[in-house]
C-alpha cells in the first residue's frame, strides 16, 4: 500500500474507514441479538474460539516470524488490552449494571485520551483544530446517545469497568501504533488466543445460562466472528499503522451514530429528531480533526 501514489492511498484509506466504521456500528445491534440467546461472557469466548479456529490454520501454513523481546511484550500487551480489557470490561460492565447508553458515552472519550496521549507517548501534536474537531465530535455522540436512551443507571463496579474498558482500548491503539508493526494474521491470532484463554474462567464459572442454539444466534455469532472480530479489528489496525493516532481514533465519535442507525433499521429502536443533529455534530468534529489544515486530506 505505500508505493501507491498519494491520491490512491488517500482514497484507499477513506475505503478502509468507511468499511472498519460500518462493521465496528453494526456490530452493537448484532450484540443485542445474540444476547437474548446466551450468556455474556460465554458469547464473547465462543467468538474467541472461532476465530482461533479460522487463522490456526492460517498461521500454521505462513508460519510468520514470532518477534521476541519487546515486540513480543508489546504484540502480547496490545492483545490483552484489546481483548480482555476493553471487550470483556464492556461486556462485565453492563452485567454490573451500568446503562449501555451511559457506558457508549464514556467509551466515546477514548478520542480525547488518544489526543491526549499522543503528544506526550507518541511525539505526534495535536492542533488547535483537531481539538475542536475532538469536543465537536463528542458533544454529537453524546447527544445521539442521551436523545435515545437515558443513562441514569449506574452502580460503582459498572463505572469502574467502564472507565477500565476505555483506558484499555486507548491504550492499544497508542501501543499498537507505538510498537515494531507485526504481520496482521500474527497479531490476530495472537489476540484472540489470549482473549480466549483468559476469558474462559469468567465463561464457565460465572456464566450458567444455557445457550439457547437457533438460527438468530448461529447468525449473530458468526457475523460478529468474522466480520466483526476478524475484519474490522484488521481495518483498525491497517488505519492506525498508516496514520496518526488522534486522526483514526477520531472515527470512534461517528460509532455511536452509525450504531443507532443500524439499530434504528436492523431492530426498529427509535431515531429521534435530535438524534439526527447529533449524528451530523460528530460527523463535523471528524471532519476537522482529520483535516488539521486546510486543504489536508481526511486521512493522510
Amino acid at each position: 500500500m505505500k508505493s501507491l501514489p498519494p491520491t490512491l492511498r488517500q482514497r484507499s484509506d477513506l475505503w478502509i474507514c468507511g468499511l472498519f466504521l460500518l462493521l465496528w456500528s453494526s456490530g452493537f445491534a448484532i450484540v443485542k441479538v445474540g444476547l437474548q440467546y446466551c450468556s455474556p461472557m460465554m458469547f464473547l469466548w465462543l467468538r474467541y474460539v472461532i476465530v482461533v479456529l479460522v487463522l490456526l490454520p492460517v498461521v500454521l501454513v505462513q508460519r510468520p516470524p514470532l518477534p521476541r523481546g519487546r515486540p513480543l511484550l508489546a504484540m502480547i500487551a496490545s492483545g490483552v488490552l484489546m481483548q480482555c480489557v476493553y471487550f470483556a470490561g464492556t461486556y462485565l460492565a453492563i452485567g454490573a449494571g451500568i446503562s449501555a447508553g451511559l457506558l457508549a458515552l464514556i467509551v466515546s472519550l477514548q478520542p480525547v485520551v488518544i489526543g491526549v496521549a499522543s503528544p506526550l507517548l507518541l511525539r505526534t501534536p495535536v492542533a488547535g483544530r483537531q481539538w475542536l474537531g475532538l469536543l465537536l465530535g463528542f458533544f454529537g455522540a453524546a447527544v445521539v446517545i442521551l436523545a435515545k436512551s437515558g443513562v441514569e443507571r449506574f452502580t460503582a463496579l459498572g463505572m469502574g469497568l467502564a472507565w477500565l474498558s476505555l483506558l484499555g482500548l486507548s491504550a492499544s491503539v497508542l501501543l499498537e501504533k507505538a510498537s515494531t508493526p507485526q504481520p496482521i494474521i500474527l497479531s490476530l491470532f495472537s489476540q484472540y488466543l489470549l482473549g480466549m484463554l483468559l476469558v474462559s474462567p469468567l465463561a464457565f464459572t460465572f456464566d450458567t445460562q444455557p445457550i439457547q442454539w437457533n438460527w438468530a444466534f448461529v447468525g449473530s455469532l458468526g457475523y460478529l466472528s468474522f466480520f466483526n472480530s476478524l475484519l474490522a479489528i484488521a481495518l483498525l489496525m491497517l488505519l492506525v499503522r498508516r496514520n496518526e493516532a488522534a486522526r483514526v481514533s477520531a472515527v470512534f465519535f461517528l460509532v455511536p451514530p452509525c450504531a443507532a442507525l443500524v439499530a434504528w433499521l436492523l431492530l426498529g429502536e427509535p431515531m429521534p429528531w435530535l438524534a439526527w443533529g447529533g449524528v451530523v455534530l460528530a460527523a463535523m468534529g471528524v471532519r476537522l480533526c482529520s483535516s488539521p489544515a486546510p486543504g489536508k486530506p481526511l486521512l493522510k
